[in-house]
């Protein structure tokens, strides 16, 4: 799997922490909730697939109850810019360049921000959400935030329109706005909330959905 934010989303890498929260609904409170939730269960290794510039990472390791994270990322560009801004975390604190479609490494936690949307079908994702589930011990955690769409047209417009006033709120203009979003959908899938809790059910999880702000949503899922 290979994948580049600058190609992906248009912009420079030192611009991502500003645009993402232009772009994104929530994207703090997002954040925080999904840190809060992978605090929950007192994790000694965290994983944050897909991680970027560190955003969930640091909000992971702002938690006290939270021993250390391992951040995954094919993107170097995205890892180099995280090892800078994570370098006050010291030895809490690693860095791998891989995909996590991969093999999973050990830990008690697993969660993911604004990146499993490029898994491209339910049956994929499926199979990935079973080799998290595989991957936790008893007890441990699963934390999913990202954006998922309603499988009504009617439901999917609305909230589709909702995402783009909120980037207009945050200073993109309408077309623009739409424009984001014909970009985006042609690597990223966003399936009803619905279908991804009852996918991470039938792996196995005790799922629940924590925080939810127009189409962005948190997901739990405890082994």
């Amino acid at each position: 799997m290979s994948h580049s934010v600058r190609d992906h989303l248009k912009l420079d890498i030192d611009a991502y922490d500003e645009s993402i929260r232009r772009f994104i609904p929530g994207y703090e409170a997002m954040l925080g909730a999904a840190a809060a939730a992978v605090a929950s269960t007192r994790p000694g290794v965290a994983l944050d697939l897909g991680a970027g510039t560190g955003g969930l990472s640091e909000a992971l390791l702002r938690q006290d109850a939270v021993a250390r994270v391992e951040l995954l990322d094919v993107d170097t560009e995205m890892l180099e810019y995280a090892r800078t801004r994570l370098e006050a975390f010291g030895d809490r604190v690693g860095f791998q360049e891989r995909s996590f479609l991969e093999p999973l490494p050990s830990c008690d936690a697993v969660a993911a921000s604004i990146s499993l949307h490029h898994i491209l079908t339910m049956a994929d994702k499926k199979a990935f959400y079973s080799r998290v589930y595989d991957a936790l011990p008893s007890g441990g955690v699963f934390v999913n935030a990202d954006a998922t769409m309603p499988a009504e047209p009617e439901a999917r417009e609305a909230l589709y329109r909702g995402w783009v006033d909120h980037m207009v709120a945050s200073g993109i203009s309408e077309p623009d706005g739409w424009r984001h979003l014909e970009q985006w959908a042609e690597e990223d899938t966003y399936f009803p909330l619905e279908a991804e809790m009852a996918a991470m059910t039938d792996v196995g999880f005790k799922t629940d959905c924590v925080w939810q702000e127009g189409p962005m949503v948190v997901v739990v899922g405890l082994r």
